[in-house]
């Protein structure tokens, strides 16, 4: 029994990581888009996009606002967004526009671009345009003015963000460093630590240790995530 249970003990770990793998990785695919999945690399990768789609839609607007001021109309300035924008903006208005041109009606166009990015500062341009379309309102004027929100706004999130980056960098610290002292103490002194790590007590400390970092780690990113 002696001789088999570190090979369980092995097997056990392998296991975990190989749980742990797949509950961060799984429906995640290699593709140009939003992945839709609810693992948390999946999440991840959807709110990486959608933050690069934010920070590229006021000068899609400033884009936009300058065409309208040119005389072209309106799909035409989601063209020039599709020939000048970065991705992921100019992909999901080249989507726009194929569901145009596929005989979707403008109205549900713009609905279907919100409802995949998911982006508010989206929700509001698409609301916007929709209203000026029924009431006549001046869209150069209304991209203008959203635009210089969204700056405003996005420069409050980059200074909470730098403020708040010390208490990010304490909860990675504190995350770490039992994990890295109990290697390091494994390897330098084994015959004290094994038989540790091998018995019930240390299985428990162990065990105690993940649960206060995994709640430690909740609380400061509940503290240091502020809503702009």
């Amino acid at each position: 029994m002696t001789e088999i249970l570190p090979w369980l003990i092995v097997a056990a770990w392998a296991i975990f990581i190989g749980g742990l793998v797949w509950f961060f990785a799984a429906g995640v695919t290699i593709k140009s888009g939003w992945q839709n999945g609810n693992s948390p690399l999946a999440r991840y990768l959807d709110s990486k996009r959608r933050k690069a789609f934010n920070d590229q839609l006021p000068e899609a607007l400033a884009t936009m606002s300058n065409a309208l001021r040119a005389g072209f109309s309106i799909n035409q300035a989601f063209d020039s967004v599709v020939d000048f924008g970065d991705k992921p903006i100019s992909e999901e208005f080249k989507i726009l526009k194929q569901q145009l041109a596929i005989g979707m009606s403008f109205d549900d166009a713009l609905e279907s671009m919100s409802n995949r990015v998911g982006s508010d500062d989206l929700t509001l341009v698409t609301t916007a345009i929709l209203i000026a379309r029924k009431t006549g309102g001046n869209l150069t004027e209304i991209f203008d003015n959203i635009g210089k929100t969204i700056r405003d706004r996005q420069r409050v999130e980059r200074k909470v963000r730098t403020l708040t980056a010390q208490g990010r960098l304490q909860g990675i610290v504190v995350s770490v460093m039992p994990f890295l002292l109990g290697t390091g103490m494994t390897i330098l002194k084994p015959d004290l630590m094994i038989p540790f790590l091998l018995s019930w007590m240390g299985l428990a400390a162990v065990a105690a240790m993940i649960v206060l970092i995994v709640f430690g780690w909740i609380l400061i990113r509940k503290i240091i995530n502020i809503d702009v």
